[in-house]
């Protein structure tokens, strides 16, 4: 039961637990997007469990990501990122936001598209560089030119975030306007059926 809910989220957020079943809500988009922050208020709305899967992986390593990129490089991140992916994605159901460049794997896509439901959290790159600006602790922005950086990454990496199952956008609202939509679109979905291939768009 999830606390503190009036009866009609109580019993939206069963039913969507119910149509759910064992799969995980997968959250997927740039770094800024807000999976973290939305995610841990979509998991405690719907009575799931929230997991980092970026605090999964300093867990594993030891260290913190930027430091797994000054010592090793990206390639061996990466190659963590999916061992750990794969790991989280048989503990469902529950809210996993995944690392900005997760989704880019398809062996990770994979393993989310056979357990789970892919939310992509659509922001523009404005509404990105705002939010980076205030935190250090993004390796692939390190340098002269973050922003720069950062419409290179949305290039690179939108067209393969729009083969998520559902996509929500990211906006200067409320998180919990972006944690609303978010449980629209997934009611939408799983309402016509759970593992359908039809996409929903949101914004």
């Amino acid at each position: 039961m999830v606390e503190g809910a009036t009866g009609g989220s109580r019993d939206k957020a069963a039913a969507l637990q119910a149509a759910l079943g064992s799969r995980s809500i997968v959250l997927i988009g740039m770094m800024g997007a807000g999976k973290s922050s939305v995610g841990r208020r979509l998991a405690a709305r719907l009575g799931l469990d929230f997991v980092d899967a970026d605090q999964e992986i300093e867990a594993a390593a030891g260290c913190t990501i930027p430091e797994i990129f000054e010592r090793h490089g990206e390639a061996y991140f990466r190659a963590g990122e999916r061992r750990v992916m794969a790991r989280l994605m048989t503990n469902g159901p529950q809210v996993l936001a995944a690392g900005g460049g997760a989704w880019m794997s398809e062996e990770t896509r994979r393993h989310i598209a056979a357990s789970g439901i892919s939310v992509w959290l659509k922001a523009e790159a404005e509404v990105l560089l705002r939010r980076v600006k205030r935190r250090n602790n993004r390796p692939l922005l390190a340098g002269d030119d973050a922003g720069q950086t950062l419409r290179r990454l949305l290039d690179e990496r939108n067209p393969v975030y729009a083969l998520a199952d559902i996509t929500v956008q990211s906006r200067d609202v409320s998180h919990e306007q972006v944690v609303e939509d978010i449980v629209a679109a997934l009611t939408r979905r799983l309402g016509k059926a759970g593992n359908d291939d039809s996409k929903e768009d949101k914004g």
